[in-house]
C-alpha cells in the first residue's frame, strides 16, 4: 500500500486531543497529561468531547466524530493523541472523513480500542500510525524510557533492533525471517474488524497482537476466527506482546494460554515471536503501524527491525540524542 506519512513530531507543533472511546477514567490524570504534553513543548488543543461523558462512551458517537473529522481538516494539526482506549471507536468509522485525512496524513497516538482508527486510517487513508500513549492514561506520569522511545519514533527514529524500554529483547517461538508491514494492536479489536472494509490486507504483514482481560478460551476464539476468515494463513510473521490478566478463570478447566499459542502457531509457516514489551502495562514500547519492518526468529535469537520511519523525512529532523 502506498503511505501518506505525517510530518515528524517536533517542539511548537499542534496536538489535538480527541476522545473517540471511552472518557477519562480520572479528569485529573487527564490534565496531568496535557500538562505533560505541553511541557515538552507541543501546542495542545483537546476536543470538546473529551469532558463529556455518555456512560461507557465520550459523548454521542455524532459528537465525538465531529471532533475527529474537524482536527482531520486542518492542516496545522500535527497529531492527533486520544485519550483514553476504551470502547467506541468501532462506531466512528463509517463517519469519518477519510478524504481530510488523505489530504492531511497526522501521526494518530494510541492503542487498545484506538487499533480500529489506526487499521482504519491505514485502509482508507494510507496513514501509518503509532500504537503508544495515551494522554489520560501514560502521559500523566510516562517513565523516561518509554518517552524517550515514542520521541524517538516520532522523529523519524527506526530502530534496528526494536528493543524495550529496559533493552528486553524477542523471545523465539518459529524460526524463520521476514519482511512486511507492521500491523496489528488489540486482537479483540482487530478481530471485529473481520469482514468489514476497515481492515487492511494482512497478506505478508508481519502481525503484533497484545490483549487485556480476555481467558484462554477467548482468545482461542478470537484466534479461531482470525484462521477460518484466512488471516492468519498469509502473514510474513507474528509478534506477540503483552497478554496482561488473561489467566483461566479460578476453578474452571482450561487451557493456559501457552497452550493455545502451541496450538496455533507451532508449526506456522512463519516466524513467530513472543515477549514483545507492548500492551496494557505502564512501562512498553510504541509500535509503528503500517510501516516494514523485519522479523528475524533463529534457534536461540529473535529480533524485530524496522525498515523505515513512521514520517516523513523532514528539514527539522535530526538523529535522536
Amino acid at each position: 500500500m502506498k503511505l501518506r506519512k505525517p510530518a515528524p513530531l517536533f517542539p511548537g507543533d499542534t496536538l489535538a486531543v480527541v476522545a473517540p472511546g471511552s472518557p477519562a477514567s480520572d479528569v485529573a490524570r487527564l490534565r496531568a497529561g496535557l500538562a505533560r504534553l505541553e511541557a515538552l513543548g507541543f501546542r495542545v488543543e483537546v476536543g470538546r468531547a473529551a469532558w463529556k461523558r455518555r456512560g461507557y462512551l465520550a459523548g454521542t458517537d455524532e459528537e465525538r466524530a465531529d471532533d475527529l473529522n474537524a482536527f482531520l481538516r486542518r492542516s496545522d494539526v500535527k497529531a492527533l493523541v486520544c485519550v483514553r482506549g476504551g470502547y467506541g471507536a468501532l462506531r466512528l468509522l463509517p463517519r469519518l472523513d477519510y478524504e481530510a485525512a488523505r489530504r492531511h496524513p497526522k501521526l494518530l497516538v494510541g492503542y487498545s480500542d484506538v487499533t480500529a482508527l489506526h487499521l482504519a486510517f491505514l485502509a482508507k487513508a494510507g496513514w501509518p500510525g503509532l500504537s503508544g500513549p495515551m494522554a489520560a492514561v501514560e502521559w500523566a506520569d510516562l517513565d523516561a524510557a518509554s518517552e524517550r522511545l515514542f520521541l524517538e519514533l516520532a522523529r523519524g527514529a527506526a530502530p534496528s533492533p526494536l528493543l524495550g524500554p529496559s533493552g528486553e529483547t524477542l523471545h523465539p517461538v518459529r524460526p524463520g525471517a521476514a519482511e512486511g508491514p507492521l500491523i496489528g494492536g488489540n486482537l479483540a479489536v482487530l478481530t471485529r474488524l473481520v469482514g468489514a472494509p476497515f481492515l487492511p490486507s494482512l497478506r505478508g504483514a508481519i502481525l503484533f497482537l497484545e490483549e487485556v482481560g480476555e481467558a484462554p478460551y477467548r482468545i482461542d476464539g478470537m484466534l479461531a476466527h482470525l484462521r477460518l476468515s484466512g488471516h492468519l494463513d498469509g502473514l510474513g510473521g507474528l509478534v506477540l506482546g503483552g497478554f496482561t490478566a488473561c489467566e483461566p478463570p479460578p476453578g474452571r478447566p482450561s487451557l493456559s494460554l501457552d497452550a493455545v499459542f502451541h496450538d496455533y502457531f507451532h508449526d506456522a509457516p512463519y516466524p513467530v515471536a513472543r515477549g514483545l514489551v507492548y500492551g496494557h502495562f505502564p512501562v512498553k514500547n510504541t509500535l509503528p503501524v503500517g510501516v516494514r519492518a523485519r522479523l528475524s526468529v533463529e534457534a536461540e535469537t529473535a529480533a524485530l527491525s524496522l525498515l523505515e520511519p513512521v514520517v516523513a523525512p523532514d528539514a527539522r529532523a535530526r538523529p535522536p540524542g
